[in-house]
């Protein structure tokens, strides 16, 4: 049975009346169009679906036209729609002369050009990454951005600031200010939430490891998934993400994956554990290297490390990115890596012992980021750390086997940090991006694209008044 049939016969099992399509905007949020069922055919797949790619972020007005081709292996019945709906994802392609081509920026693109390079390397075959999701779940956030008034006011019942209040949703079971990890019920109240987030994912195809409430007191939640192949793997955090809000806003509530939308809690990180495996081997083990790692292994955290302020821009692309990035919350500052240390950048888990098993994890990335472009800007900094044999011990970078955070100021201005704004790790991209250039993986047009956009976001939020401003300023 060819692609055709397959979707018309599932559409027909399941009753479909119209079928969705999503594409992913260059910020990493999903867009959509619809057709009735019936307007399915050969040429959804040879022609696709036409659209105004400038409004994507990608293209200039005079060079907008392009054309989204659907992905059958992504085909699920859309959970979130009333008429039945099937969706997909899929690839965009610029319109030629004749056949049409690949376009170069777009995100989907991109990481499948990444994979593409680490084969030609002879490196590895694959690359196996699993994404830490957490977020905030809120019972309301209401915010408003004018000239006369500027602020947000959040809620969630959970939350510690309202155990005083006499209201009859009051019980008396507020989790106290960074009181949040791994607490139970009747503590925690996106219990059931989360295990039905958990359950749907499931249902569509994405492996759940498991879920827990994480520190932030009020409300913040984690979900980690199984690792898969990362062009993959970014297909199902663009999943993960709209199964999240959406779940969420069914049932009367709120999630966020802001970084940090709770002053003095914990903010919401996107951890990535990353391995490599060439012939069904693996590239990262040795049992007799540190940490059961094999010198491929810490060249890769090499490159990681060389070039992690230049990646900051694609793996925290928000300015609230490096509100989130300071000392005292569980979030990275310094550049550097170790076993079980979660003050370091990097870290290796000490419970992933066997083989095929053994792999690091990324600490600074969050979920503002755009998947595919985060998740093989880091692909790219680590095969650039193999081909230049770029040595983390012998750079300086650890390991660090101790709590960085504790160390006396003298010790801590000897270690590299991370950057401590967005513009900052805007101008390390400038510097620091042969890396993401090499085999045509990231268009050098996409890089000046990303920055001036990025640049335009920071310079807009650096003219508007903080609120807090006000309390520090007002009276003087």
């Amino acid at each position: 049975m060819d692609k055709v049939d397959a979707i018309k016969k599932l559409c027909a099992d399941k009753q479909i009346r119209m079928i969705d399509f999503k594409m992913t905007d260059i910020d990493g949020r999903w867009r959509h169009v619809t057709i009735p069922v019936e307007r399915f055919g050969e040429n959804t797949f040879l022609q696709g679906i036409g659209f105004d790619g400038s409004n994507y972020g990608y293209a200039p007005i005079e060079k907008s036209d392009m054309v989204f081709l659907p992905d059958p292996k992504t085909a699920y019945v859309d959970p979130f729609a009333q008429i039945p709906t099937l969706t997909m994802c899929g690839n965009v392609c610029v319109i030629g002369k004749g056949e049409n081509l690949p376009f170069d920026q777009y995100p989907k693109n991109v990481s499948l050009r990444a994979e593409e390079y680490m084969r030609q390397t002879g490196v590895a075959d694959r690359m196996l990454i699993g994404p830490e999701f957490e977020f905030y779940l809120f019972d309301s956030a209401r915010y408003t951005v004018r000239p006369q008034e500027c602020g947000y006011r959040i809620d969630t019942r959970q939350a510690a600031w309202n155990r005083s209040l006499d209201t009859a949703g009051n019980n008396g079971y507020e989790v106290v200010d960074k009181g949040g990890y791994h607490i139970t019920a009747p503590q925690d109240v996106g219990y059931d939430l989360r295990s039905r987030m958990c359950m749907m994912m499931q249902e569509w195809g994405i492996d759940v490891k498991y879920h827990h409430h994480e520190v932030g007191g009020p409300g913040q939640m984690e979900i980690e998934v199984e690792l898969g192949d990362m062009s993959k793997m970014a297909d199902d955090t663009m999943t993960v993400k709209y199964i999240v809000k959406n779940l969420a806003a069914q049932t009367g509530k709120t999630a966020t994956f802001l970084p940090k939308p709770v002053y003095r809690e914990a903010g919401s990180g996107m951890h990535v554990h990353m391995l490599l495996q060439k012939e069904g081997e693996p590239v990262f083990y040795d049992e007799n290297g540190y940490s059961g790692l094999s010198r491929t292994a810490h060249y890769f955290i090499g490159g990681l490390l060389a070039h992690i302020a230049s990646l900051c821009a694609f793996t925290n692309p928000s300015t609230n990115s490096f509100r989130r990035l300071v000392p005292g919350y569980e979030a990275p500052v310094t550049v550097g890596y170790a076993t079980s240390n979660r003050s370091a950048v990097i870290r290796i888990p000490a419970y992933a012992k066997s083989p095929l098993t053994k792999r690091f994890e990324l600490r600074n990335p969050d979920a503002t980021a755009n998947p595919y472009y985060a998740y093989a800007a880091i692909l790219m900094a680590g095969l650039d750390g193999i081909a230049n044999k770029i040595d983390p011990a012998q750079r300086g970078w650890g390991p660090y086997d101790c709590n960085l955070y504790t160390l006396s100021k003298k010790e801590q201005e000897k270690i590299q940090g991370l950057p401590k704004s967005l513009e900052e790790a805007l101008y390390a991209l400038e510097e620091d991006h042969a890396y993401l250039t090499k085999g045509n993986v990231f268009p050098q047009r996409l890089i000046d694209t990303w920055i001036a956009r990025k640049r335009s976001e920071a310079r807009q939020l650096g003219e508007i008044p903080n609120p807090a401003e006000f309390a520090m300023y007002y009276d003087l």
